[in-house]
């Protein structure tokens, strides 16, 4: 696998040699940065949820995102992440977290800018992991994301916050964009 636009255009990146990693192909990758670019404003902050072998973040990177959190609850992927980074030359641009998703939303303390997920295409409690995340403080006034699932698996049209922008089939896989619906904040009570 390799990456396919940017500063580390063509460079080689290591992947996880176990059938329970499905690293998203060429093909979703640069679809879904294609999405991504149309509608992303700010690739300062960028978190890579379910991130595997890190291959969306450091497409995000070799593309001049500011900064990637990386969040991977496997050891060794969490390893792969670290020696792809050195890689492509990019690790002082990144950190990577070794835990669980739901983990890391209960400590994480900024705001992101994209928000890239592939998780794996049988969780099928992903909708309740993405109904967090939608609620929580990691969604800024711009925050876009992306998230590729199986065709088998339909997302909500929102998930607190983030509202469905567009979703493309690639193959057997679907990339769902998502925005904050700015209406959302319209209807919170104002100052007292």
């Amino acid at each position: 696998m390799r990456i396919i636009a940017g500063d580390a255009k063509g460079k080689n990146i290591i992947v996880p040699q176990r059938k329970a990693t499905r690293p998203a192909t060429e093909l979703v990758r640069g679809a879904m940065m294609s999405m991504l670019e149309a509608v992303a404003e700010d690739w300062s902050e960028v978190l890579d949820i379910y991130s595997g072998s890190g291959s969306l973040g450091l497409e995000a990177l070799s593309r001049g995102a500011g900064h990637v959190d990386f969040v991977e609850h496997e050891r060794c992927c969490c390893d792969i992440i670290k020696q792809n980074l050195e890689t492509i030359g990019c690790a002082s641009q990144a950190h990577v977290y070794c835990l669980d998703v739901p983990k890391a939303m209960a400590f994480l303390k900024k705001q992101y800018d994209v928000i890239l997920a592939d998780p794996p295409y049988r969780n099928q409690q992903i909708g309740e992991v993405l109904e967090k995340l939608g609620n929580s403080g990691l969604i800024g006034e711009n925050t876009v994301m992306a998230v590729t699932h199986s065709a088998h698996l339909t997302l909500a049209e929102c998930y607190g916050r983030l509202k469905m922008l567009k979703e493309h089939r690639h193959g057997d896989s679907l990339i769902a964009i998502y925005r904050k619906d700015s209406s959302f904040d319209s209807h919170l009570p104002g100052p007292v």
